[in-house]
């Protein structure tokens, strides 16, 4: 029997999404109701804003609560956890007030630069502020986006192997930006890697022939596979904008949507549950993509299956 597959976008508060007006009907104004919207036409959702800090409790509970059961939230890993940078600013009071303050002045933070107490601290955060999304049912994966200056190399495959024991029992996902990774002589033994550790690989739509591309191949490493796509617009790709939503402006058509089709229901016929994303958050298009591609997958809203749990 073919697994679940789930179809939905990495946002439902982008800024241009509610400027565009055309999703949310009159009247769906506030969190609440934007977010009970949102599950009524879809089964899953990607959280970005725990990208920037880290997950709090209680937006887990509320969100927990706002949307029926078999709907399901893939949360980002805050930046530190995967080699990113943080800005200060957007940090919660708790964890800024713990930097000192030559840190604290910093434009942006890495890891690297904070004690590792702290780091630790963020990853017990993540542990404590996931749980009420676990124990309801509705934490679909915990997803871990790497830079391009992750690298392949020894130091990073153990980085990567340790995953798991940091939030033990969660599904974990892993995409990579570049770094050799998925290199065609280096994919084999990547995915063997993810595999042993029992992390899901992430595939990837996105612009080709920039450094940091990622070809667009699928493959289950886990009981859960993952399928985050990003739009084709290379001339926006490795632009920084003030709108993280204009470099992912990009509507696919329904013969790139047919492109993975086959590799989607390839992956449902290996894995128990697939998550197809779409990360062209530019005003509706993502939830305008995400529908048509349940069409075209000849899919509707499936019943709800039991929590996935990784050993």
């Amino acid at each position: 029997m073919p697994g679940r597959i789930l179809v939905g976008s990495c946002s439902w508060t982008d800024p241009s999404l509610i400027a565009g007006g055309r999703f949310y009907p009159p009247g769906v104004t506030s969190a609440e109701a934007r977010l009970r919207y949102y599950a009524e036409q879809f089964d899953i959702v990607e959280v970005d804003a725990t990208y920037y800090a880290p997950p709090s409790i209680r937006n887990s509970e509320l969100w927990a609560a706002r949307t029926p059961a078999g709907f399901v939230f893939n949360v980002k890993a805050f930046s530190w956890l995967t080699h990113h940078a943080a800005s200060p600013e957007r940090l919660p009071d708790w964890l800024r007030n713990r930097l000192p303050d030559e840190v604290r002045s910093k434009r942006n933070v890495y890891a690297r630069d904070i004690d590792e107490r702290e780091l630790e601290l963020v990853w017990q955060i993540h542990r404590e502020a996931l749980e009420p999304l676990a124990a309801a049912g509705k934490l679909g994966a915990v997803l871990f986006q790497f830079p391009p200056w992750f690298v392949r190399s020894r130091e990073n495959r153990e980085y990567l192997t340790a995953l798991p024991a940091r939030l033990p029992g969660w599904p974990l996902a892993v995409e990579f930006r570049g770094g050799g990774w998925m290199d065609e002589s280096a994919a084999a033994d990547t995915l063997s890697l993810l595999e042993e550790a029992g992390l899901a690989y992430v595939g990837v739509d996105e612009p080709q022939g920039f450094a940091n591309s990622v070809p667009p191949l699928v493959a289950v490493t886990a009981p859960l596979a993952l399928v985050r796509l990003h739009g084709r617009n290379a001339g926006t790709w490795e632009v920084r904008t003030g709108d993280a939503s204009d470099r992912f402006k990009y509507l696919y058509d329904d013969a790139e949507l047919e492109e993975w089709v086959p590799r989607v229901r390839e992956l449902a016929a290996q894995a128990p549950t697939v998550h197809v994303l779409f990360n062209n958050n530019y005003e509706d298009w993502g939830m305008r993509n995400a529908r048509r591609m349940a069409h075209l997958l000849g899919i509707g809203r499936q019943p709800p299956q039991t929590q996935l749990r990784f050993s």
